[in-house]
């Protein structure tokens, strides 16, 4: 049996790739989808678009699960920590939308 060629390698990798970004894409999505959910909970109830204990919580879970997974643990926080911005962003959004209070406000 003869070895795949680099270009077959190469292609067979890619495609690996390209299929765990479109799985990325759909799980975004589907996280922002909740948490705009849990957006509109935050300002029907008038509560504050942050949660710092939550987000205190989510850091140390996915940094151990990173290092679990022989990721860069500061690599996952960053990324964790740029959904949280986006996150609270919306729930200020919305909340503004529905009057309620945001962060600033809290």
């Amino acid at each position: 049996m003869s070895e795949p060629s680099v270009k077959e390698q190469l292609s067979g990798y890619r495609q690996s790739i390209d299929n765990i970004d479109a799985a990325l894409v759909h799980m975004l999505a589907e996280r922002f989808r909740c948490t705009k959910a849990v957006g509109v909970l935050k300002a029907k109830y008038d509560l504050p678009a942050a949660d710092p204990a939550r987000e205190e919580y989510q850091i140390e879970r996915l940094r151990r699960l990173a290092k679990d997974a022989h990721l860069d643990p500061d690599f996952a926080e960053t990324f964790l920590n740029f959904i949280i911005k986006e996150v609270i962003r919306h729930h200020e959004a919305i909340a503004a939308e529905h009057g309620g209070v945001t962060e600033k406000t809290a």
